[in-house]
């Protein structure tokens, strides 16, 4: 569930940060529409595959870090009963 709020967090934000980037770009007049439009859409979209990048490997880590504290668990149980 926290991992969906941050999920959704983040893409509210680099979408807030497009479209700021956006209004700046089209309000400065003298450029055309299309190629402003593209450009923007072209950074969204390198932003939200580098956000992916970044969740993939953070869940990756939190992954081996569990994994690694559930062996530790299952040492110290073996060494209990023993």
């Amino acid at each position: 569930m926290a991992n969906e709020f941050w999920k959704y967090g983040l893409a509210a934000g680099v979408g807030i940060v497009v479209g700021a980037l956006g209004v700046t770009l089209l309000s400065r007049g003298g450029m055309d529409l299309k190629k402003a439009a593209a450009a923007i859409l072209s950074c969204g979209m390198d932003m939200k595959d580098k956000a992916a990048v970044m969740v993939d490997t953070a869940k990756e880590n939190i992954d081996d870090i569990a994994a690694e504290a559930r062996y530790e668990q299952e040492q110290r149980k073996a060494a209990a009963r023993s």
